[in-house]
């Protein structure tokens, strides 16, 4: 019998009610395919693997990490609290060590749902990661974590969540946003003032493959986490950078992404993008699983895959080497930017527009993070959507001061009533207030 060098627990959750159409690509035949695949190549028989099913995430789970408008009941439904509940599960294992590493397997997706929801963009309406390390937080500490986000769409959700917290580093590389949905990922996002230089994008060319992936992974997204030291290590595994997925337009391959994950070595990976049903999913799924259980992937390939016709360009390699060392170079001097930046004042405000392409709705977010020398800083978020909701929503975080305790409950009691809905986020005592 075969055995796996990991003990690798598989959460599994296809969410066969729950789809935006029945042609949608993001449907349940995402996973159903990769469990067919599983249960051909016998890996539910290879001792140290093992298949479990998801918890359920509850609203307070979600208000943790979102303001959903007008409130979670009316926005969520029961898959995604599933999905997410699957994410949680995934990471408890892993805390508790039932198992050394941990995959969800699991649907809807979520890295593009920010803090604010107002309904489904990017086919997310829960960000499954951060509502799991939240929960994970709650229950074990304020763990050091770090996202390696290999979607290829930017993952702007979850840099909204964590822009502002260096207790969260987020590294994201994907095809380049002048190029893609949702057309942010720029160099230039580089985190709030609470959270300056642990916001890193990586933004790379249409036609990246293997060996473009491979070199931004030794060459940037290694060194960052020796230099991090997290204590958690989580891979949001969105698979379209595949070369047969219909939404995007790069070159990588099942084996390349078993070479990145045997390289990153994650403690949880987490199913995101993906939707080349038949041709992609299975065979990255399954490379994933074996690279994660420290068993042999070398022999995983699609049926189709040729290594010469998905052979990266010589002009792509010399760009993502140049974009490379400017993203690093970055890294290593964060804070002289953030002297040269932010140091000094007392507010940042950012103002933007974000449109949830699922439902048609347009939203206007202005954003303010206060520049406190205790904390992160309370900052709050005035967002307007042409739906008639206009809200008024105040964080304050887990490492929050006196003053900003103080200043948040106070923003919360004496708002105007020119909003439909106010709400406050107490991370740090894990309250959430609404009116």
């Amino acid at each position: 019998m075969l055995k796996a060098k990991n003990k690798l627990g598989l959460v599994f959750f296809p969410a066969f009610d729950w789809a935006i159409s029945s042609t949608h690509p993001e449907r349940e035949e995402r996973l159903l395919y990769t469990q067919d695949q599983l249960f051909e190549e016998g890996i539910g028989d290879v001792e140290g693997i093992e298949f479990f099913n998801p918890a359920i995430a509850n609203e307070k789970d979600i208000k943790r990490v979102h303001f959903c408008v007008p409130d979670v009941k009316s926005r969520v439904t029961q898959s995604h609290l599933i999905s997410a509940g699957g994410v949680i599960k995934s990471l408890q294992m892993v805390m508790d060590k039932k198992v050394d590493k941990s995959f969800a397997l699991t649907r809807p997706p979520g890295h593009h749902a920010q803090r604010v929801v107002y309904g489904d963009r990017g086919f997310c309406i829960v960000n499954m990661e951060a509502v799991a390390i939240e929960k994970i937080r709650q229950e074990y500490g304020n763990l050091r974590v770090a996202i390696i986000d290999t979607d290829c769409h930017h993952g702007d959700g979850t840099q909204d969540i964590y822009w502002n917290d260096k207790d969260t580093l987020l590294i994201s590389f994907h095809q380049d946003g002048r190029t893609l949905y949702p057309g942010t990922g720029s160099i230039d996002e580089f985190g709030g003032p609470g959270g300056y230089g642990y916001n890193i994008n990586i933004p790379l060319p249409p036609g990246t493959g293997e060996e473009g992936f491979l070199y931004v992974l030794d060459n940037i997204v290694m060194p960052i986490l020796d230099d991090y030291k997290p204590d958690l290590i989580i891979n949001s595994a969105g698979q379209d950078n595949h070369y047969t997925d219909p939404l995007t337009n790069m070159n990588f391959t099942a084996q390349g992404y078993a070479v990145l994950n045997h390289r990153l070595n994650p403690d949880v990976a987490v199913l995101e993008g993906g939707y080349s049903i038949e041709g992609a999913l299975p065979y990255v799924n399954l490379g994933i699983i074996l690279a994660m259980a420290g068993m042999d992937y070398s022999k995983v390939h699609e049926p189709d895959y040729d290594r010469e016709k998905l052979k990266q360009s010589k002009d792509i390699t010399e760009y993502i080497k140049k974009i490379s060392n400017n993203v690093y170079s970055r890294w290593e001097n964060r804070e002289n930017l953030y002297i040269k930046d932010i140091k000094g004042m007392e507010y940042i405000q950012e103002q933007r527009q974000v449109y949830y392409d699922t439902d048609g709705i347009m939203e206007s977010q202005v954003q303010n993070f206060k520049v406190c020398k205790k904390c992160s800083g309370v900052n709050t978020i005035d967002s307007r959507s042409d739906r008639r909701h206009h809200i008024f929503a105040i964080t304050i975080p887990r490492d929050a001061c006196s003053s900003c305790i103080d200043e948040g409950y106070k923003l919360y009691k004496n708002t105007a009533n020119k909003y439909t809905n106010v709400y406050l986020q107490d991370r740090l005592n894990d309250e959430f207030l609404a009116k």
